[in-house]
């Protein structure tokens, strides 16, 4: 029986980042052997209580890492490989400590 695309069920399909990214995928081994949370302690103290909350500076650093460990040295590429790469948006969103 020859199969056919249900556009509906394609659109309706919930994917989970980590089943996506391989287990032995730089990003993993990142997570694996780094711990963020220095970062949160180090960069309290330089943030306004006031107006819009910013970027997890967390956030940042993993960005600036991956853009070095792949050789991205525009921010603007960078950011775009971001929104691209499912294996980047694992290790950006993750939870820290884990």
């Amino acid at each position: 029986m020859q199969g056919k695309r249900n556009q509906q069920q394609d659109f309706m399909t919930l994917v989970s980042l980590e089943s996506m990214v391989p287990t032995d995928h730089i990003v993993r081994l990142m997570e694996k052997h780094i711990d963020f949370s220095f970062i949160d302690k180090r960069t309290k103290g330089l943030y306004s209580n006031k107006g819009r909350p910013s970027v997890d500076p967390q956030v940042l650093i993993r960005m600036m890492l991956i853009g070095y460990l792949h050789g991205i040295t525009s921010e603007r590429h960078l950011c775009q490989e971001v929104h691209l790469n499912l294996a980047y948006r694992l290790v950006l969103w993750a939870k820290p400590g884990g």
